[in-house]
């Protein structure tokens, strides 16, 4: 009888599912008295952070919130956007965190489409929120957060975050999910049409990209870790559970703002933290009196357009090392990092950020990586020339799309995840991205639709024509460039414009520059994009 024909199957002695939420628990019982959590005034063990977490988790669950149901939250990174991340999924409930920079409507959809069972949103939000549940027909009940390090703002709901989880028992027993393919987050990304997707992850996904992380990265236990990263943009790429993992420290950091970030490093001993490259530019200009408090090494993690090596340059001689990754909603963040080889160390300057500016290759935890034909799935040549589809496999893809089936299906056409990315393959296997299929345009670390702001663009009664592209941008990396024709004897200037998109979606998505065009168009009627960026990025 060989081994197969023993039929050893797993037994609750040799097998559990894997669990982020686990990382917590562990890090409780070994460090209780190891802090976990700053913000402002504010210091929390382990422990303490346990045990609030826990209560969150009794509470929702003596609200009748379980298995299967919707929290959503928006909020800045907060200690309570944190607990959020581990007391909403320990009662089998799934964790909706909600970009804080939408509009209205966007964040009414998305609590539609969600059907969250319960809001907590914090005061600095509640002109956006107030909107937003006005637009719906039913909305979620609502806990307010009561951040003393906001002043203003007006409550909305029945309660604040302290009154809701003090109802909850600090020994609420939980236990990972009976199968670790269970849904843990959701996550809206910005598609290139319609409405936002929903982006389901699972628990085992989430655990090993946490894990994968911390090794990319090469993280020590107790790393102090700052929250420029938004909590709510792919779970803050799962960093939240990877701080657990190694029982970090988790510095908050309520606005992205040079004198703070500094403010903290210095005075927390801040080590890791990750960002767009706009984060990057920030800290790199700051004046020589704020760098000189900055005096021990920091690891930076930043994904988006490519830093300029200028900014790569300066952030090395502050004794920042940076490392650039590259993934999307549908990959928990993180899937590529360009990792680097120590062969390259006596390399030029300008030699070592280009090098750095190269996606990368698989992170651990990833399966499979190509740069593929998109319709054969035929690997190209890995000669740094050849143009082809980015395509992704592995634990750590998403699900799939919430109530999209046939999206769904599409994405994982031919056993691979389609990311829509356009990239070569280097001789030594680094991947880099030269375009994307989607039109999606990454400025400041945040994905804006061109199709949409050509929607908006569209319903403007002076507009004839439209379309926009991504127009290169030092301190954004990209910013929007719409353009426009006008409908015959119309006079819009591009200040008028750019007052109509203000009006009619959120700030970040605004075209930073208009150019009033007839627009190059193939014989097929097709916009000729290419030629657009061409001229984008000439224009002054």
């Amino acid at each position: 009888m060989n081994i197969y024909q023993q039929h050893l199957d797993p037994v609750v002695a040799n097998y559990e599912s894997l669990s982020p939420l686990s990382f917590l628990k562990r890090t409780a019982e070994v460090y209780p008295n190891k802090l976990a959590m700053v913000h402002g005034a504010v210091r929390r063990t382990w422990s303490e952070t346990y045990t609030r977490c826990r209560q969150l988790a009794s509470a929702l669950s003596r609200r009748g919130i379980g298995v299967g149901d919707t929290v959503s939250i928006i909020c800045p990174n907060l200690p309570e956007h944190f607990e959020a991340h581990f007391g909403v999924p320990m009662v089998g409930a799934i964790l909706n965190s909600i970009n804080t920079r939408l509009d209205a409507a966007t964040v009414a959809f998305i609590l539609q489409h969600a059907e969250a069972k319960l809001l907590i949103t914090e005061r600095e939000l509640t002109p956006i929120v107030k909107q937003a549940l006005a637009l719906m027909d039913n909305p979620p009940p609502v806990i307010d957060i009561d951040d003393p390090s906001f002043a203003g703002g007006e409550w909305l709901g029945e309660m604040t975050y302290e009154q809701f989880i003090a109802q909850g028992d600090p020994e609420f027993v939980w236990s990972n999910p009976a199968n670790e393919w269970d849904a843990i987050s959701l996550n809206y990304t910005s598609g290139t049409t319609g409405d936002p997707k929903g982006v389901v992850y699972h628990h085992r996904g989430a655990y090993l990209n946490a894990v994968s992380n911390a090794l990319s990265w090469g993280m020590p236990n107790h790393a102090k870790y700052l929250w420029t990263l938004p909590m709510f943009h792919c779970n803050g790429w799962c960093f939240p559970w990877t701080i657990a993992a190694i029982a970090g420290v988790s510095v908050c950091l309520r606005h992205v703002r040079a004198d703070k970030i500094v403010d903290l490093i210095a005075e927390e001993k801040v080590d890791h933290f990750c960002g767009a490259p706009i984060v990057l530019s920030m800290i790199a200009g700051i004046p020589p009196e704020a760098k000189a408090r900055l005096t021990h090494p920091v690891k930076v993690m930043t994904a988006g357009a490519p830093p300029p090596a200028a900014v790569i340059q300066s952030m090395e001689e502050m004794n920042f090392s940076v490392t650039h990754v590259y993934g999307l909603t549908e990959t928990y963040g993180p899937c590529v990092v360009s990792e680097w080889n120590d062969d390259w160390n006596s390399c030029s300057t300008e030699e070592k950020a280009r090098l750095k500016a190269r996606q990368g290759v698989r992170v651990p935890m990833q399966e499979g990586l190509m740069v593929a034909h998109p319709d054969t799935l035929e690997p190209v040549p890995q000669d740094g020339q050849t143009m082809g589809e980015v395509f992704m496999r592995g634990n750590i893809v998403m699900k799939g799309y919430l109530k999209n089936p046939k999206t769904t299906e599409a994405s994982f056409e031919g056993g691979w995840f389609h990311s829509g990315d356009l990239a070569v393959w280097h001789p030594d296997g680094y991947i880099e991205i030269k375009d994307r299929s989607k039109d999606i345009i990454i400025s400041g670390g945040e994905n804006i639709s061109s199709i949409e702001l050509e929607d908006t663009l569209y319903r403007h009664p002076q507009i004839q024509d439209v379309a926009v592209v991504a127009k290169h941008d030092e301190k954004w990396g990209e910013v929007p460039c719409a353009f426009i024709k006008l409908v015959e004897g119309a006079t819009l200037t591009e200040e008028e414009v750019i007052e109509y998109c203000r009006q009619n979606m959120a700030r970040f998505k605004v075209p930073k520059k208009v150019i009033f065009v007839d627009l190059p168009r193939t014989s097929t009627g097709k916009v000729q994009k290419f030629i657009l960026r061409q001229w984008a990025n000439n224009a002054s």
